[in-house]
């Protein structure tokens, strides 16, 4: 209430209702997202396993043929360690 008293202060009547609306919509669709998180059914472990093992197989992954072709960079060499800050 205290920042709707802020608000008819600084803006007008119209203004208040509006934030007063925009805010019992939050409420009421926070509660409602509560609810359904609430009543919404667990999922079994093996079923996250299988999901998990399905799209790891249908993960398209293509070895590096040939990683001298033309047009690759070639790997750094290892050398001396780079100077850090230190």
């Amino acid at each position: 209430m205290l920042l709707t008293g802020v608000q008819v202060v600084q803006g007008g009547l119209a203004e208040t209702a509006v934030a007063l609306a925009t805010a019992a919509a939050g409420t009421v669709l926070a509660a409602a997202a509560v609810l359904a998180a609430r009543h919404a059914h667990p999922v079994p472990r093996a079923y996250v396993r299988t999901a998990l093992r399905d799209r790891e197989r249908r993960t398209a992954f293509l070895p590096q043929r040939d990683p001298d072709a033309s047009g690759r960079p070639r790997p750094r060499a290892p050398g001396r360690p780079l100077p850090t800050a230190g």
